[in-house]
């Protein structure tokens, strides 16, 4: 199953961080890889059991991933599974770790991984999928550090 991590330090702490990162109100004002994104099930607020529905831009094919908040401890940990079936995609799993490294600053740790499908083009499908993943979450991880650093500033 293939695997892959990125990191960004931003000058924001773990718990500032983490709020932006799962309110779904807010988060299309940062993330440039999303077109919709939204809590399911009449949620009020991300949180353990609550699904979620993030439709990606033409970049993403327009696909839509839901999941669902398996572990969620405010300024330390979320992750979250897939329970949708979106094309070529059989599983999806994703952990967002905070590390303090001062009172204002915080390195975010994206890890995620996948398996591909059908399972017989999957190792054709696989290092693709992975390397297009790890330059969306650099994107993104890049684009959350400046939207953190510039509303800080104000």
């Amino acid at each position: 199953m293939p695997r892959d991590s990125h990191s960004v330090e931003i000058r924001a702490s773990c718990e500032d961080v983490f709020d932006l990162v799962h309110d779904y109100e807010r988060r299309l004002d940062w993330d440039p890889m999303l077109r919709e994104a939204r809590l399911l099930g009449g949620a009020a607020a991300a949180g353990p059991g609550v699904r979620t529905r993030c439709v990606g831009t033409w970049k993403g094919a327009f696909q839509a991933l839901e999941t669902e908040y398996v572990r969620f401890e405010r300024g330390r940990i979320a992750t979250v599974k897939l329970t949708n079936r979106p094309l070529f995609f059989r599983r999806f799993a994703a952990t967002i770790r905070h590390d303090a490294l001062g009172p204002r600053s915080s390195r975010l740790t994206y890890t995620f991984s996948f398996q591909a499908g059908p399972a017989l083009l999957a190792p054709l499908l696989e290092p693709v999928m992975k390397n297009r993943m790890a330059r969306e979450v650099r994107d993104r991880l890049g684009a959350l550090r400046d939207f953190m650093e510039r509303t800080r500033r104000k």
